[in-house]
């Protein structure tokens, strides 16, 4: 699971991959009042403890809790196009869960759950309401925005080259839209949520992962 990059401008000096969390980090991640908030953040960009808690529905000192715990487990930090105010302007930093030995503990199962689950929902989320904005007319359906799916038969290694590949030419794009917002290029930027997902598809009847496809015998051609 990936946040907006907190990171610097240079994709060169960008690790593929957002920082790794362990057991502690997740437990504390899975409230869901903080995983609503981390959301906001992403959602809407930098936001104070009382923007979020108008936002949400909650009290500030709520928010403001919670918050100094997400940043005490490294989830969110100050902003730095914010500083000096009354109140402290929050950004979420990026976070992976990719120990195979943490997500397969049984004890870690209701954290890890957790925040799956919040993965798929927020894919949800945030394609059925462009969906049905441009059927009502509210967003344009322009060649800015698109969705795709594609299946192929792919060993792990060449799986992996297309995932670094592709990680890296989003870092890329993303930096440099955020470098030149950062230096006033602001005219005609939205927001814009990008999901990449690269998963091995598993067989609903087997739970085993698909592999190629096998001709029954009386397919078979005679010999």
């Amino acid at each position: 699971m990936a946040a907006p990059d907190a990171g610097p401008a240079d994709a060169g000096d960008r690790p593929l991959r957002a920082r790794a969390i362990g057991g502690e980090e997740l437990k504390a991640f899975t409230h869901p009042l903080r995983m609503a908030m981390y959301s906001a953040l992403r959602d809407y960009g930098p936001a104070t403890a009382t923007q979020l808690a108008r936002r949400l529905g909650e009290s500030s000192g709520q928010t403001s809790y919670h918050l100094r715990q997400l940043e005490r487990h490294g989830f969110v930090e100050d902003d730095p196009e914010h500083t000096g105010g009354r109140e402290r302007w929050w950004r979420p930093r990026s976070f992976s869960v990719a120990d195979p030995v943490m997500i397969a503990d049984p004890a870690q199962a209701p954290a890890v759950r957790a925040m799956f689950d919040l993965v798929i929902a927020d894919r949800v989320r945030v394609l059925r309401q462009f969906f049905e904005a441009v059927m009502a007319e509210v967003a344009d359906d322009d060649e800015s925005a698109g969705t795709d799916t594609m299946t192929a038969l792919m060993t792990k290694a060449e799986a992996k080259a297309m995932l670094e590949e592709v990680q890296l030419l989003l870092n890329e794009h993303t930096d440099r839209a955020k470098a030149r917002a950062a230096a006033g290029d602001v005219e005609g930027r939205r927001r814009m949520r990008v999901f990449f997902d690269v998963v091995p598809l598993i067989d609903e009847a087997t739970g085993d992962v698909v592999g190629p496809a096998v001709a029954s015998p009386s397919a078979a051609s005679p010999s």
